[in-house]
């Protein structure tokens, strides 16, 4: 490990490495990480056609193949593309949703609207929403994204706007790519949060540090805001399980060398290749459609709680970010653009401003990025800046694990979180303690020490600082 600067550290290239790691972390962070997850960053960059880096996010940790905060790109003519690099929960990502609302103005209601919220957005392992689809409809959504949400009146054409891809990726659901099994999981989990780490949480903003950008994004000290985290549900889950065992058929007749075989992969132009990317857009597709429905069940909860139409409270939606995608991207290597198959795991895009994927009204300011914290400590809304071109345009995602499940479960044996959590000022709904336990707060990096590193190494500037008031899980 060569040491570039306080906030960058490099892999070096071995003969078996086709381009070196790049880690974003400083001295502390480096210990935390520990060495798991950093030989996942250099068995990744064994892999075919990987251009310039494998990156390492500071919020890595261990993960299926790749590590979670991880992002590779790959040369799409002699390159690979991994399940294993986007993850079981395809597309899983982040919106936040803005309100005209402050504090003083919530704080007599905010357990009425955990607990509205609560029974509104579904949450749990295995959880059925509201809406139960047919085989045909399921293919609707997954062709049209976002869009099928709107259509069916589960938000406007202006929510559209402020998704990546608009929220939508062209793929083909005719084709057998998709398995029977991944459609009958998609059939009842539409407008559903999940477990594990997913969230919902009632934000307020309690710093602001960049104002002219806080006030082209309309927030101020002590507004709400609605933060939510989820995916592809078992549709996803269940699409990238049936690729990585087709991609290990796929490593021998390809004569792929693997130094894991968790990285099971395919070249990006085969035909197994290109069947996992249509399936892996589908995915991508029923996640935005199913962050859209919940849009809906949280704008019906405050208009119940305050007796007033969403638009007249102000409800909308600030961004959606994905964390579990990989894309086809106009990318500019030594000179000359190149399209690429960007692998982000656990990362978010963080494009400047100027860059040709950004809609007009983020043009001049760049993308919102959205980082997470963990329940009791602080979230983050950021922008991406230029600098972001050597990770691909790519920022971390959230706080990142610290320990285990099973570690955070013994640590936190004999204590009661809930009540932590209240004394900290923060209401929580859950359906599982076990999962709470899981999911505390010891458990996870502090976002705040994420967040620095990121913005020192110059890959996003912070805006505001976000603290939960409220928290609905599974």
């Amino acid at each position: 490990m060569k040491k570039i600067n306080e906030y960058k550290f490099e892999i070096e290239k071995t003969y078996e490495m086709n381009v070196p790691g790049i880690v974003y972390a400083n001295e502390k962070l480096l210990k935390d990480i520990g060495e798991e997850p950093l030989k996942q960053v250099s068995n990744v960059a064994c892999l075919p056609g990987i251009v310039n880096y494998s990156i390492a996010m500071p919020d890595i940790h261990w993960g299926y193949g790749f590590p979670i905060g991880g992002v590779a790109a790959f040369d799409t003519d002699n390159g690979i593309i991994s399940p294993g690099g986007v993850g079981y929960d395809i597309n899983c990502g982040v919106r936040m949703i803005k309100t005209d609302l402050f504090y003083n103005e919530i704080k007599d209601k905010i357990d009425e609207l955990a607990v509205t919220l609560y029974n509104n957005v579904p949450s749990g392992v295995g959880s059925s929403g509201k809406i139960i689809l047919n085989k045909k409809e399921l293919k609707n959504v997954i062709k049209k994204g976002a869009k099928w949400a709107i259509e069916n009146n589960y938000g406007t054409t202006k929510d559209i706007e402020k998704i990546e891809d608009k929220g939508q990726l062209e793929c083909t659901p005719e084709t057998n790519d998709i398995s029977e099994r991944a459609y009958e999981r998609g059939l009842d989990q539409l407008g559903t949060l999940g477990a594990g780490n997913h969230f919902l949480e009632i934000q307020k903003i309690d710093k602001i540090f960049n104002k002219e950008i806080a006030d082209k994004l309309s927030l101020k000290e002590d507004l709400i805001v609605i933060m939510f985290h989820t995916g592809s549900r078992g549709f996803g889950y269940q699409i990238c399980d049936d690729y990585i065992s087709l991609f290990r058929k796929a490593i021998q007749k390809y004569k792929i060398n693997l130094k894991d075989q968790q990285l099971a992969c395919a070249p990006f132009s085969s035909e197994e290749g290109q069947r996992y990317f249509n399936a892996m857009k589908a995915a991508a597709n029923y996640a935005w459609a199913n962050r859209q429905v919940i849009t809906d069940g949280i704008r019906r909860s405050f208009e119940k709680i305050f007796k007033k139409g969403y638009h007249h409270l102000g409800m909308e939606v600030i961004y959606d970010v994905s964390h579990n995608i990989a894309r086809v991207e106009e990318i500019e290597i030594n000179g000359e653009k190149k399209y690429l198959c960007v692998h982000r795991k656990g990362a978010t895009r963080s494009l400047p401003p100027g860059h040709y994927l950004l809609n007009n009204e983020y043009k001049e300011i760049g993308q919102p990025v959205l980082v997470p914290g963990d329940m009791g400590r602080h979230s983050f809304i950021l922008v991406g800046k230029k600098e972001s071109k050597e990770t691909f345009y790519s920022c971390a995602h959230g706080a990142g694990r610290l320990l285990s499940r099973h570690q955070a479960l013994k640590q936190g044996k004999n204590i009661n979180l809930i009540e932590e959590m209240e004394k900290q000022g923060v209401i929580v709904k859950v359906r599982s303690k076990k999962l709470l336990a899981e999911e505390a707060p010891f458990a996870y990096k502090d976002a705040e020490d994420i967040t620095d590193i990121v913005e020192k190494a110059g890959l996003a500037n912070k805006v505001a600082r976000l603290k939960p008031v409220a928290v609905v899980k599974g």
